[in-house]
C-alpha cells in the first residue's frame, strides 16, 4: 500500500506530526457498565421527540400502514421471523479479521456480513506494541450480493453507501432499503455498506450515558427549543455543556471521541474498499454522507471510480462549523405546505383554508396558543384503540413539540404532510391523542430485556455481548462527537450563541430554532481529534481537486437541510463535476421525493453511460398532497420493464417513515 495512503495524508494535504503522546488501553469494565452502555440505544425514540440533537438524517423507520417494531430487528417481520434472526446470527459469533474481508452468510440468504479489524489510530497504524496503535476498532459490515455472479462478465463491483447522520447505521440501512437501492444503481452490483466506528455493531461503541435510564432522565429535562421563551438559549446552552462533559468523561477510557471525525471515517472507508479486493471507489453518500464522500474524494482522488453525493452539506460550513447555511431554503418548504394543501382541498388536506395565507394564518394562531396554553393528555388516557395501554403519567403538548414536528416533517413532505395535517387540526380542537398516535408510530419500543445484567469483568471490550443480537437505527452520540471534532472548536459565550440563534431564526422562522441545536451541541467540548487534516485553514483541499472520474452532486430544489446552493458550491472544488437539479421536489435528498428521471440519472453514471450534460435537470413525479404510494398506478403503457422496477423503487423509498435530527 502507498505510504501516503497508509498513514492518511494525501499529496494534497500538508504533513502531519505523528509525534502524539501515547496512551495504554484498559481492556477491563465494569460489566454492568458496558451493558448499560449498550442499551443507552434503547431511548432512540423518546431522543426523536425530546433531544436538541437527535438521530441520522437518512435513519429510516418503517411506513405507517406497518405496526412499529424493535430497532433491533428488521421492521415489518414478524415475531417469528426475528426470533428466528436472534437464534441463528448474532454479530458476536463472526471473529473479527484483518484485511481482506472475510464474509460470511447473515441474516437471510441474500446478505454477508464480517467484522473488520482496523487500527483506532490512522496516523499510528504500524506502531510496534504498547503504543496507541494497540487501540483497534472492530467496524460490522454487510453486503447485499449482486444479482450476476462475481465472475460474470456483467459484474459491476460493490457500491458502497453511507446513510447519513453521522450516526446513521449503515447496517440497518441496508436492510431496511438496501435492494431498493441496489435496484436503482443495477443489480450487476453489490451494495455494502457498515456501521462506522462507534455507532451499532462496530466497536468500541460510543454511549455518552452510563445507563438507557440517565438517558431517559435528562431528556425528560429538555427546556424546549431556543425561540420558545426569554431565557431558554442561555438554558439550552448550559444544558449542551453539561452533556458534553458527561460524554467526554463516560468515553474517555476507550479513547474513540479522539479518534472520531470524517477523517478517521474516510480513512475507514478506504480500508474497507481495499478489504473487498477493490482499487478504486462507487459510492452513493446521502446528507452527511456527502461529506464523508467529499472527504474521501479530496483525501485520495485517485481513487474515485463513481461518486454521487446526494442531499449536500456546504463543506465550508461544516468544517469551519458556522451551520449557517442550512436553513438557506426551508421556509420554502414551509410555504409548499401553505399551497399544496390550499390547492389539494378539503378533502386531501385536514388542514385546509381558503388560502395559502390563510392556512399559514391558522398554524399561526395554533402554535401561539400552544405557547401559553399546551394541551393536556391526562393520566390514564389510552394513547391508542387499546383502553389497556393508557398513559401512567400525564403528557403535555407543547409549542416546542410542535415546532419540532413540522420541522420533522420538512424532511418528507411528500410522505408527512398529509399525515400531520390532521393532527394539526385535531390539535386545534384540544385533542392531543392524533398527535400521540403520529409520533409513537416514529418510535420503536424498547427491545426486550437482556437474559443477563452484567458480564464478568476482563471480557473483550471490543466484542459485542455474546446474548445481544445488536442493531440500531442509528446512534445520536455520534452525531455530536463527528460535528464538534470536525468543526473549529466551540468558543462562543451564551451571549454569542444567543445572537446566532437569532440569525438563523431571521433565515428560518420555520425551523431555525430547531437547526441551532447543530451548532450548540458542541458547547463544553474540550477533546478534539488528533487527526485534523481539515479545518478553517486547510479547506483549500476542496479546491480544484482531479478525481479519476468526475463527482456527480445530485439535490432537489427545495431541500429544508441541505439547499441546492450547497451543492453548487461543493460541486466548484472538482474538476468536471455535475450537479444534477431534481426540480419541483420538497425535502431531504432525492429519496424523499420520487423521481423516475433522477434514479434513471443515478443508474446510468453507475453503469458506466459518463456524466450527464451540463445542465441536466429532472423533475419530481408527485407534490405535496398528490397521490400516496397506494394510488399510483404501477402499470402504464409509458413504462418499460426498467422504468417501472425504477418507479417502484422510488416509490418504495419515499413511502418509507424516516426519524429526522438534524442531518
Amino acid at each position: 500500500m502507498d505510504r501516503k495512503l497508509r498513514d492518511g495524508a494525501s499529496h494534497r494535504l500538508p504533513a502531519i506530526s505523528t509525534s502524539e503522546p501515547h496512551h495504554s488501553y484498559q481492556t477491563t469494565h465494569s460489566g454492568i457498565t458496558k451493558i448499560a452502555r449498550l442499551s443507552a440505544a434503547l431511548a432512540l425514540a423518546i431522543l426523536v421527540v425530546l433531544s436538541l440533537s437527535d438521530l441520522s438524517a437518512l435513519s429510516w423507520t418503517t411506513s405507517p400502514r406497518w405496526p412499529p417494531t424493535n430497532a433491533a430487528h428488521p421492521l415489518g417481520s414478524s415475531e417469528d421471523t426475528k426470533k428466528k434472526e436472534e437464534d441463528e446470527f448474532n454479530w458476536a459469533n463472526i471473529t473479527p479479521s484483518p484485511p481482506p474481508i472475510q464474509w460470511q452468510p447473515c441474516y437471510d440468504d441474500e446478505l454477508d456480513c464480517a467484522r473488520l479489524d482496523l487500527p483506532m489510530d490512522w496516523q499510528q497504524a504500524d506502531a510496534t506494541n504498547g503504543s496507541a496503535s494497540v487501540r483497534r476498532v472492530i467496524l460490522a459490515i454487510v453486503r447485499l450480493r449482486a444479482a450476476v455472479p462475481s465472475n460474470s462478465p456483467d459484474y459491476r463491483g460493490p457500491v458502497i453507501f453511507n446513510p447519513g447522520g453521522p450516526g446513521g447505521s449503515g447496517i440497518w440501512s441496508l436492510r431496511d432499503h438496501g435492494k431498493d437501492l441496489q435496484t436503482i444503481v443495477g443489480t450487476n452490483h453489490d451494495i455494502i455498506s457498515w456501521d462506522p466506528r462507534g455507532i451499532g455493531a462496530s466497536t468500541p461503541r460510543i454511549d455518552c450515558w452510563a445507563s438507557a435510564q440517565d438517558r431517559v432522565y435528562w431528556d425528560l429535562q429538555d427546556p424546549g427549543v431556543v425561540d420558545a421563551h426569554e431565557g431558554a438559549v442561555y438554558d439550552a446552552y448550559a444544558r449542551a455543556a453539561a452533556y458534553s462533559q458527561v460524554c467526554e468523561r463516560n468515553m474517555e477510557e476507550s479513547g474513540i471521541l479522539e479518534h472520531s471525525s470524517t477523517a478517521y471515517h474516510a480513512r475507514d472507508l478506504l480500508a474497507i474498499l481495499e478489504a473487498t479486493g477493490e482499487k478504486k471507489l462507487k459510492y452513493w453518500g446521502f446528507s452527511y454522507g456527502t461529506v464523508l464522500g467529499g472527504t474521501f474524494a479530496a483525501m485520495y482522488p485517485d481513487r474515485v471510480e463513481r461518486m454521487v453525493n446526494d442531499g449536500n452539506v456546504d463543506y465550508e460550513d461544516w468544517y469551519n462549523g458556522t451551520y449557517i447555511k442550512f436553513a438557506h431554503d426551508t421556509d420554502k418548504v414551509m410555504e409548499a405546505f401553505y399551497t399544496f394543501c390550499h390547492s389539494a382541498g378539503p378533502d386531501r388536506c385536514a388542514f385546509h383554508a381558503s388560502s395559502p395565507l390563510a392556512i399559514k394564518s391558522r398554524l399561526d394562531a395554533l402554535l401561539t396558543k400552544l405557547r401559553a396554553h399546551p394541551i393536556l393528555v391526562p393520566q390514564g388516557q389510552s394513547p391508542s384503540s387499546d383502553p389497556a395501554e393508557p398513559y401512567h403519567v400525564p403528557s403535555l403538548v407543547t409549542y416546542s413539540r410542535i415546532r419540532r414536528l413540522l420541522s420533522a416533517a420538512f424532511y418528507q413532505p411528500i410522505l408527512r404532510f398529509p399525515q400531520i395535517a390532521p393532527v394539526l387540526s385535531s390539535l386545534e380542537a384540544g385533542d392531543a391523542l392524533p398527535y400521540h398516535h403520529y409520533t409513537l408510530s416514529d418510535s420503536p419500543p424498547a427491545a426486550p430485556p437482556s437474559p443477563t445484567t452484567c458480564q464478568a469483568d476482563g471480557d473483550d471490550p471490543l466484542q459485542p455481548p455474546p446474548f445481544i443480537f445488536f442493531e440500531e437505527i442509528g446512534n445520536p452520540d455520534v452525531f455530536t462527537a463527528v460535528a464538534c471534532s470536525d468543526a473549529a472548536p466551540f468558543i462562543s459565550t451564551p451571549h454569542d450563541f444567543a445572537l446566532y440563534a437569532q440569525q438563523l431564526l431571521n433565515i428560518s422562522q420555520a425551523a431555525g430554532a430547531v437547526q441551532a441545536s447543530i451548532r450548540l451541541s458542541c458547547a463544553g467540548r474540550t477533546v478534539r481529534p488528533r487527526w485534523e487534516p481539515f479545518n478553517s485553514s486547510s479547506l483549500e483541499a476542496f479546491k480544484e481537486v482531479q478525481t479519476a472520474h468526475p463527482v456527480l452532486f445530485i439535490n432537489n430544489e427545495f431541500d429544508n437541510v441541505t439547499p441546492l446552493i450547497s451543492a453548487r458550491n461543493n460541486a466548484k472544488g472538482f474538476r468536471g463535476a455535475r450537479v444534477v437539479v431534481q426540480r419541483r421536489s420538497w425535502g431531504h435528498t432525492s429519496l424523499a421525493a420520487p423521481s423516475v428521471c433522477m434514479a434513471r440519472v443515478v443508474r446510468g453514471y453507475f453503469q458506466g453511460e459518463g456524466m450527464p450534460e451540463e445542465g441536466r435537470e429532472c423533475w419530481g413525479d408527485v407534490v405535496p398532497f398528490g397521490p400516496d404510494v397506494e394510488e399510483v398506478t404501477e402499470e402504464s403503457d409509458m413504462d418499460g420493464q426498467e422504468d417501472l422496477e425504477l418507479r417502484r423503487a422510488v416509490w418504495r423509498l419515499a413511502g418509507r417513515r424516516r426519524m429526522y435530527g438534524v442531518l
